[in-house]
C-alpha cells in the first residue's frame, strides 16, 4: 500500500473525512445533548436556541482548544512509533476505530442514553492497537485513569450541584419572598458564574492562542472582573426586564425560575465550549492521525492538526444536535428528574465548579459523565423519590458497557480491513 500515490491520497482522505464526519454528527447527538439537555428541558432554550446557541460556542472550543486532545487521542494511547514500519496498519486502525465508536455512539444515541464519547474513542483506538501491536503497546495508566473517572466523575458532579442546589432552597425558595431574596442574590450568583466560566475556560486553555498567563495570574484577574460582570449583569437583566420579569404575573417562584433561565443559559454556553474544547477531538483525533500519516507516509505525526478540521467537527457537532439529539436531550432534561430553570441552573453550574476543580488537581473526569451525576445529584437532594431510578440504573449500564463494546468492535473492524486489503 502506497500511502503516497496522489489518488490514493484522496480516496483515503475523502473515506476518513466522511466517517470522521459521521462520528462528529453522532459526538453532537449524544454529547452535546448533554449539554443543552437541561436548558431545553427547563424551558430556558428552545430547541432552535440551543442549536444555535451551542454550535457557535462549541465551534469556539474546537477552534481554540481543540487541538490538544486530539493529539492525545491520535499519538498518546498507542505510540505510533511502534508501527514505523507498517504505517498502514496505523491507518486502517484509526479507521476502525473511527467507525466502532460512531456505531456505539449511534447506537446509545438511538436509545437515549447518555454516554462518553471518549470512552468510546479510546476504547476502538485500545482495540485495534491490541491486535495491530499486542497490549503491551497501550497506555494502562489512561486506561485505569478512564475507569477511575466512572466514579469520579458523577460522584464529584452530583455532590457540588446537590449542593449548591440545596443552598439555593434554603436561602431563596424558602424564604417568605422568594423573589426579593432572588433579586439580593443575584448579583453574587452571576458572579460566581462568571468566575467559575472563565477559570475553566483557563484551566481548558486556550491553548492554540499565544497567552501567557498561569491559573494563578487568571484567578487574581478575574476576581475583580466578576464582581463587575455579577452587578453589571443584574442591571442588564433589568433592562432586559430579566430580573423584573415584568411581564410574569405568576407566583414569586415563576418569577425566580426567569431569573434563573438567564443564568442557566450562561452555564450552558460554558458547558458547550467545553465540549468542543475536549469531545470534537473524539472524531478529529483519529482523522488527524490519518492525515499525517496520508502526508507524510510515516507515523512520526508531524504534521499538526488543521484548522479546517477542528471547524469541521466543530461544526458536524453542532448538526448532529440539531438532527438526532432530541432523544437524549429528553432523557438529560426530564426522564432523570423534573428539570426546572433553577434546578437546571444548579447542574449545570455544578457541573462547570466540578470541572474546574478536577482539572485543577488533575483528577480524571468525563464532562458526560460529570452532567449526568450533576442532575442525579440535584435530583437527589429533592429526595430518591424525584429519581427515575430505572433511568439512572440503564444509564450506568451505558457507561460500562462502552469501552468493551468498542474495543471488540473495533478489532472485528480492523481485522476485516486487514484481511480485505492485505491477505
Amino acid at each position: 500500500m502506497n500511502l503516497l500515490i496522489p489518488s490514493a491520497e484522496g480516496f483515503i482522505l475523502t473515506a476518513a473525512t466522511l466517517i470522521g464526519l459521521y462520528m462528529a454528527v453522532n459526538i453532537g447527538a449524544n454529547d452535546l445533548a448533554n449539554a443543552m439537555g437541561t436548558s431545553v428541558g427547563s424551558g430556558a432554550l428552545t430547541l432552535k436556541g440551543a442549536v444555535l446557541t451551542s454550535m457557535f460556542f462549541t465551534l469556539g472550543g474546537a477552534i481554540l482548544a481543540g487541538g490538544y486532545v486530539s493529539n492525545t487521542i491520535r499519538k498518546g494511547i498507542i505510540d505510533p512509533t511502534l508501527l514505523a514500519g507498517s504505517p498502514e496498519k496505523l491507518l486502517l486502525g484509526m479507521f476502525a476505530a473511527l467507525l466502532a465508536a460512531g456505531i456505539w455512539v449511534h447506537l446509545a444515541t438511538h436509545y437515549g442514553m447518555p454516554i462518553s464519547t471518549t470512552h468510546a474513542i479510546v476504547g476502538a483506538v485500545v482495540g485495534f492497537g491490541v491486535l495491530a501491536v499486542g497490549p503491551g503497546a497501550i497506555s494502562w495508566g489512561k486506561m485505569a485513569s478512564i475507569v477511575a473517572s466512572w466514579v469520579v466523575s458523577p460522584v464529584a458532579g452530583g455532590l457540588a450541584s446537590g449542593t449548591i442546589y440545596i443552598m439555593i432552597r434554603r436561602k431563596i425558595l424558602s424564604s417568605d419572598f422568594p423573589y426579593k431574596a432572588t433579586q439580593v442574590y443575584a448579583p453574587w450568583l452571576l458572579s460566581a458564574v462568571f468566575y467559575v466560566i472563565v477559570l475553566s475556560i483557563a484551566a481548558e486553555g486556550l491553548r492554540n492562542l499565544p497567552l501567557m498567563l498561569g491559573f494563578w495570574q487568571t484567578l487574581l484577574l478575574v476576581l475583580p472582573l466578576s464582581m463587575i460582570a455579577g452587578f453589571g449583569g443584574k442591571i442588564l437583566l433589568l433592562r432586559l426586564g430579566g430580573v423584573g420579569c415584568r411581564w410574569i404575573k405568576g407566583t414569586d417562584i415563576e418569577k425566580v425560575n426567569c431569573v434563573f433561565s438567564y443564568m442557566q443559559i450562561a452555564t450552558a454556553c460554558y458547558v458547550a465550549y467545553a465540549h468542543g474544547s475536549n469531545d470534537v477531538a473524539n472524531a478529529v483525533g483519529p482523522l488527524a492521525a490519518i492525515y499525517s500519516i496520508v502526508k507524510t507516509g510515516t507515523v512520526s505525526m508531524s504534521v499538526e492538526v488543521p484548522m479546517w478540521m477542528l471547524a469541521m467537527g466543530g461544526i458536524a457537532i453542532g448538526g448532529g444536535l440539531l438532527v438526532l439529539g432530541g432523544t437524549v436531550m429528553e432523557t438529560i432534561g426530564g426522564k432523570i428528574t423534573e428539570i426546572t430553570p433553577v434546578r437546571g441552573f444548579c447542574a449545570e453550574f455544578g457541573a462547570a465548579t466540578t470541572i474546574l476543580v478536577c482539572s485543577h488537581l488533575g483528577l480524571p473526569i468525563s464532562t458526560t459523565h460529570v452532567l449526568v451525576g450533576s442532575v442525579i445529584g440535584v435530583g437527589f437532594a429533592r429526595g430518591m423519590g424525584m429519581l427515575d431510578l430505572r433511568v439512572v440504573r440503564n444509564i450506568v449500564s451505558s457507561w460500562l458497557t462502552t469501552l468493551p463494546f468498542t474495543i471488540v468492535l473495533a478489532m472485528i473492524f480492523y481485522w476485516v480491513l486487514s484481511g480485505l486489503l492485505f491477505p
